[in-house]
């Protein structure tokens, strides 16, 4: 009977934020060690099926730089990174699609809909959901071409609100399309938090493989603003690749995200865990905020929600 209760407990806690969240779009992005581990895989996709079912719309963008690698080495091709970005030829590129679009894209989909979910897989040339344009780097005094490596240059939202109103989860692959129809590889974290700005999301959600962000002494952050956050990268608290993925939040949180959050995904049940609880997992991100926590205990309250009146 305990356990029973102990279960009852955890879904109240739940509550409030599952009000709070109705009808909310929360953008995550897929990525890391919890795309590798089968286990992993499984809980993550029962999380995002879990979220549509209680009223939240979730968006999934994926990474998948591990699968691409392993690829590129049994055709025998050696990746280029410059400044943390792919040097993507031709025949990269189409390695690059075949892995995000034709494998990891349908293998994600197929899960999610054996679970009990309705996903629909898109890349970002479908509908021109994500136009892009080449990357020139300045390195040394010199211009690099990155080949087919883009950045955003806008987000056409439609097709993933129209899925939303049929109740569909759409799973994004992070590829681009050009204005002349030309194919760019598409850093998943900025393509993430690109959607997440254009569909004006509650949330930006980041799956990585570490904890979140972490003090001088090596102590997670519970919470951050955006001042603090700029403060921490200028004085190397926030250091390597945590750098550009907090970047990515900020910028999120400048074109209107509600809040940003840096996770583990290694975790199980990660993203439940994050924000359905007081305390999260990971860092949580916000243009101004308090420490999570510091003013206890959510109440519910059983009084008409105006942000939920339709």
């Amino acid at each position: 009977m305990e356990r029973l209760i102990e279960k009852a407990k955890v879904l109240m806690e739940a509550l409030p934020y599952i009000r709070r969240f109705y009808d909310r779009v929360f953008v995550i992005k897929y990525g890391g060690h919890a795309m590798l581990d089968e286990g992993l895989k499984s809980e993550f996709c029962q999380d995002v099926v879990m979220m549509k079912y209680i009223g939240i719309n979730p968006v999934v963008v994926h990474g998948g730089g591990p699968q691409i690698e392993e690829v590129m080495k049994k055709l025998g091709k050696k990746s280029v990174f410059v400044d943390g970005i792919r040097m993507t030829d031709d025949e990269s590129m189409d390695i690059v699609e075949m892995v995000l679009v034709g494998k990891i894209n349908k293998e994600i989909v197929a899960l999610i809909n054996y679970i009990g979910g309705k996903a629909v897989g898109l890349s970002g040339k479908d509908a021109k959901l994500i136009v892009a344009k080449k990357i020139f780097l300045k390195k040394d005094g010199q211009t690099i071409d990155m080949g087919r490596a883009g950045e955003v240059e806008m987000i056409n939202p439609k097709i993933i609100k129209t899925l939303g109103r049929s109740k569909f989860i759409p799973i994004i692959a992070p590829v681009g399309v050009g204005e002349d129809g030309e194919t760019y590889n598409i850093n998943a974290d900025t393509a993430a938090g690109r959607l997440a700005a254009a569909l004006k999301a509650e949330k930006l959600i980041l799956l990585t493989d570490v904890e979140g962000v972490k003090d001088r002494e090596g102590h997670l952050l519970s919470s951050l603003d955006a001042q603090m956050s700029r403060k921490s990268i200028a004085d190397g608290t926030i250091s390597g690749g945590m750098i550009p993925k907090v970047e990515c939040c900020l910028r999120a949180l400048e074109d209107g995200v509600k809040k940003a959050h840096i996770i583990n995904g290694r975790i199980s049940h990660s993203v439940l865990l994050e924000i359905f609880t007081q305390e999260g997992i990971g860092t949580e991100i916000s243009v101004k905020t308090k420490e999570r926590g510091a003013a206890g205990p959510i109440q519910l309250s059983l009084e008409p929600n105006p942000n939920n009146d339709k």
